[in-house]
């Protein structure tokens, strides 16, 4: 498949072929139909995440506030199917610390950004995985353009 693919702080993103993503346990693929550019892949293309402890490194694929359709559904998904338009957060949650229990999975103390660490790609893909899927995913409404969300 086609993915942006990040080069280097300050050096051209590059469309290459690479791997489709693997659907991981209690998660699901997804096809991006849209994403948004957030000006914190913008800091990142810049390299001036340091300051948090965030070093992007070449071959991340970025993208974090995507909107697509479910093409793959793993074991353990009880809420989500395969034709399914959703969109997700830019942190991916565990659902499991205090934090998610309390509904506050936005500051989850596991939670893995989407797109900034190689073991999560972003959505800047032709698809891109999500775990804990349950957890993370929302469901678009049909009657809402996918841009206009992204």
């Amino acid at each position: 498949m086609k993915a942006v693919v990040f080069q280097g702080a300050n050096e051209p993103l590059e469309i290459r072929e690479v791997d489709r993503p693997e659907c991981e346990e209690n998660g699901v693929v997804v096809e991006t139909e849209a994403c948004g550019i957030c000006r914190s892949d913008w800091h990142a293309w810049q390299g001036d995440w340091d300051w948090i402890g965030l070093m992007p490194t070449p071959g991340l694929i970025f993208g974090h506030e995507p909107v697509g359709r479910v093409v793959e559904v793993s074991d353990g998904v009880e809420r989500f199917s395969e034709g399914d338009l959703v969109t997700n957060p830019f942190n991916l949650s565990d659902g499991t610390c205090p934090h998610c229990r309390e509904g506050r999975a936005n500051i989850c103390e596991k939670s893995v950004p989407m797109g900034f660490v190689p073991f999560q790609q972003g959505a800047f893909a032709e698809e891109y995985p999500v775990r804990n899927a349950d957890q993370n995913l929302v469901t678009v409404p049909e009657s809402v353009d996918p841009a206009e969300v992204a």
